[in-house]
């Protein structure tokens, strides 16, 4: 039995320009479901602009390796909202 003791908590905190980008990126992230769900238990939630990320992990392989792939696709999504989200925000419907 794995006792809550057993886990190694990581947390981190992304900013962004605003509350609006920062909820995009935890709408976009959280679709993904984590791979390991009985080892790596993922919690996100957004700050004014800040998105904060919460694993817990059974290791701490696996809390680097969650880490890494979560800051690749944080990564990826802010790089997206710089390239197209005031563009599209401009758009008439």
């Amino acid at each position: 039995m794995i006792s809550e003791t057993d886990w190694h908590t990581v947390s981190v905190k992304i900013p962004f320009a605003s509350s609006k980008h920062a909820l995009i990126a935890k709408q976009v992230i959280e679709v993904d479901p984590e791979l390991q769900p009985q080892a790596v238990k993922r919690t996100l939630s957004v700050d004014d602009n800040l998105l904060i990320a919460t694993f817990q992990t059974l290791t701490v392989r696996l809390a680097r390796l969650t880490l890494n792939a979560f800051l690749e696709n944080a990564d990826l999504v802010i790089r997206t909202i710089e390239q197209f989200g005031e563009e599209a925000e401009k758009r008439p419907p």
